[in-house]
């Protein structure tokens, strides 16, 4: 199911990711949710919400990496 805010998100997401990074994932994930709705758009046989979560973590890391000393993640550094 689509998520209202960020609140609802998983502990996985909510428990790791800035709040910046939760609200991209919101979009990504509820976004995926609407566009997915047809099983023959997913591959192979996932679920909807799995290829929902999988399109809003493709999202997130688009802007954000994880430091791979501390673990935490971070908005990735424009390259000018």
């Amino acid at each position: 199911m689509p998520y209202r805010q960020t609140h609802d998100l998983p502990a996985s997401v909510k428990d790791h990711l800035p709040a910046h990074a939760q609200e991209i994932y919101l979009k990504a994930f509820n976004s995926a949710w609407d566009e997915y709705r047809d099983p023959s758009e997913r591959r192979g046989h996932e679920s909807r919400e799995e290829t929902a979560h999988k399109v809003a973590w493709t999202a997130v890391k688009q802007t954000y990496e994880k430091d791979e000393t501390s673990g935490q993640w971070r908005a990735k550094k424009s390259h000018h």
